[in-house]
C-alpha cells in the first residue's frame, strides 16, 4: 500500500513530502530538523531508502545532510548538481525504486540548472502524481532569477530553459497527474501561487498562467521575469549552507538554549555585537522593550522575515522569547540559516524589568483616534490642522497591496526596503505608520526605534483598521 503525506510548515510556506511503500519510504525536500521523520519511519517499521532533493534551496536549510547521516540513505540530486558532500546525481529518466512504487527523476531545469521533478508511478505502473520542487507551483511557476550567476546564463536563458522544460516533461502527462509543489501562497520563490497545497496537471492547464496552451516562448519569457522583486538577502547564504553542508541542528540548539540573566545578555551584546531579537507579541512589545532591539513576533511570518531584514546569517543573536518557546525559535531561525543565536533572556522580559535596566516602548494609536489627520491632512491635502503639522502616513506594505488600495498622499515604503527611506523621514514632525493588520508596522517601529527615530506613531489595526475609518481608497 502507497502513503503520501505533505508535511507543510506555514511560516516558510514549504511542503516536504513522506512517501512510503511495503517496508521502505523516502523523503522530499526534508526540513532541517529531521527527528519527525525519523519518528514516521520508526513508527511505521519502515526504512528510509532516499533523501531526494529537487534542487539547492534558497529559502530554506534543507535537512538532507542531517538526515542522510542518521539513516544511511543517500541523498539523490538531479543532473547538474555539484553538492560538496556524497549524492547519486541522477540522470534524467532514471528510476528508483521504493516499496512496490517507482520514482522518476525528470530532469526540470529552469528554476535553476540542477531543477529536477520527481514522477511518482503506482504499484501498476501508472504515473500518479509529480512533486514538483521550485519549477511548477499552483498558480505560478519557479522564479528564474535566483541562478543567473551560473556561467553566462541570463534570467531571460532561464526562463526559456523554464520554458522548455515544463511544455516538454511536465504538461505532457495525463490531466489527472496530481501536482505536490515545494511552496505555496507567501512563499518568495514566486509571485502568484495559489494558498492550494495540492493540484493537478489538468487543473494547472486551465489555471496557471504560465502553462497557456497557445503561448510562446517570448511571452513565457516576457511574463515570467515581469514583476520580480528582488530576493531575500539571505537566499545566496541558505543555497550555500544547502551545497556544501551544514552544522547539525543539536548543535545549534545546545549553543542557543543558554539562560542568561539581564547582566549576561547585555556582556554578550557588548562583547560580540549580538542583536536582540525581540520575539513576544506586538502589544507586549509596544508596551515596554529592550532599548535597540528588534521584533519580529514569532507568530507571524518570523523565519522569512528574519532572513529579508537581518542581512548576515551569521549575526550573532540573543532571545527575548515567551518562557517555553526558546527552542522553538532557535529551530525556526536555524530554518533559514540563522545558526548563531548565543541564549535567550532567563524569565522572559519579565526579568528584564525586574532588573531595573531601562526600557523603551512604541506609541500605537488607533485608527479611529487618528481619522482626522487621515481625513483632513491625506485625503484632501489641504490645511491641516496645526496640531498635526505636515502629518506624513508611511504605508509598509508590498507594491501589489499597495496598488490595491491606499491613502492618497501617503508615502509607500515597503518593509523590506525600509532601511533606504529612512532617510526621507521626518525628523521632528509625528509620522504614522501602518502595514494590513500591524504586524509588519511593528517590525518597522523596532527599527526605527533602533535608528534613532522617536516622533511616529504605528497604526493599530493597519490597513484594515484605516478603510473602516476613512473609507477612501486612491
Amino acid at each position: 500500500m502507497m502513503n503520501i503525506e505533505q508535511i507543510y510548515t506555514g511560516c516558510l510556506a514549504q511542503g516536504a513530502y513522506y512517501i512510503r511503500s511495503g517496508k521502505e519510504a523516502v523523503i522530499i525536500d526534508p526540513l532541517r530538523e529531521v527527528q519527525p521523520y525519523l519518528d514516521r519511519a520508526k513508527a511505521d517499521g519502515v526504512e528510509i531508502k532516499y533523501v531526494f532533493e529537487t534542487h539547492f534551496h534558497a529559502d530554506f536549510v534543507s535537512g538532507h545532510v542531517t538526515l542522510s547521516r542518521a539513516t544511511g540513505a543517500p541523498i539523490v540530486y538531479g543532473p547538474l548538481a555539484n553538492p560538496a558532500f556524497d549524492a547519486i546525481i541522477a540522470t534524467d529518466g532514471q528510476e528508483f525504486k521504493v516499496g512496490n512504487i517507482t520514482i522518476v527523476a525528470l530532469h526540470t531545469p529552469g528554476h535553476t540548472m540542477e531543477s529536477t521533478t520527481y514522477l511518482l508511478r503506482d504499484e501498476q505502473g501508472k504515473d500518479h502524481a509529480i512533486f514538483s520542487g521550485d519549477t511548477l507551483f499552483l498558480g505560478d511557476v519557479g522564479r528564474p532569477d535566483l541562478a543567473q550567476k551560473v556561467g553566462s546564463l541570463t534570467i531571460e536563458d532561464l526562463a526559456g530553459h523554464l520554458y522548455t522544460s515544463l511544455r516538454t516533461k511536465i504538461m505532457t502527462l495525463d490531466d489527472d497527474v496530481l501536482v505536490y509543489p515545494a511552496h505555496g501562497a507567501g512563499s518568495a520563490c514566486g509571485k502568484n501561487m495559489s494558498s492550494e497545497t495540492v493540484g493537478t496537471i489538468g487543473g494547472q492547464k486551465s489555471a496557471n498562467y504560465a502553462l497557456r496552451q497557445n503561448m510562446t516562448r517570448e511571452e513565457f519569457i516576457a511574463e515570467v521575469t515581469d514583476g520580480l522583486l528582488a530576493p531575500p538577502s539571505y537566499f545566496p547564504a541558505n543555497v550555500k549552507l544547502n551545497r556544501e553542508g551544514y552544522e547539525d541542528i543539536d548543535a545549534v540548539l545546545n549553543r542557543g538554549t543558554r539562560a542568561l540573566s539581564p547582566n549576561e545578555l547585555e556582556q554578550i551584546v557588548n562583547e560580540t555585537g549580538a542583536l536582540v531579537l525581540d520575539v513576544r507579541g506586538r502589544e507586549e512589545f509596544a508596551k515596554a522593550h529592550i532599548p535597540r532591539s528588534i521584533f519580529i513576533g514569532i507568530d507571524g511570518g518570523f523565519a522569512p522575515w528574519v532572513g529579508a531584514l537581518v542581512k548576515d546569517v551569521h549575526q550573532p543573536m540573543v532571545l527575548v522569547v515567551e518562557p517555553g518557546r526558546e527552542e522553538e525559535v532557535i529551530t525556526r531561525l536555524a530554518r533559514v540559516g540563522f545558526d548563531q543565536t548565543l541564549g535567550y533572556l532567563a524569565g522572559g522580559f519579565e526579568a528584564w524589568e525586574k532588573s531595573g535596566k531601562e526600557s523603551d516602548s512604541v506609541g500605537i494609536i488607533d485608527a479611529d483616534q487618528v481619522s482626522d489627520v487621515l481625513a483632513e491632512v491625506l485625503l484632501q491635502g489641504e490645511n491641516p490642522r496645526a496640531s498635526h503639522g505636515t502629518a506624513t502616513i508611511v504605508d509598509l506594505r508590498k507594491p501589489s497591496e499597495w496598488e490595491k488600495g491606499h491613502l492618497k498622499t501617503a508615502k509607500h515604503m515597503p518593509l523590506s526596503e525600509l532601511n533606504a527611506y529612512l532617510k526621507d523621514l521626518p525628523k521632528e514632525e509625528t509620522f504614522y505608520v501602518h502595514c494590513q493588520s500591524g504586524y509588519r508596522s511593528m517590525i518597522a517601529s523596532s527599527i526605527l526605534k533602533a535608528r534613532g527615530f522617536h516622533n511616529f506613531k504605528d497604526v493599530r489595526g493597519g490597513w484594515k483598521a484605516i478603510k473602516e475609518v476613512s473609507g477612501v481608497l486612491t
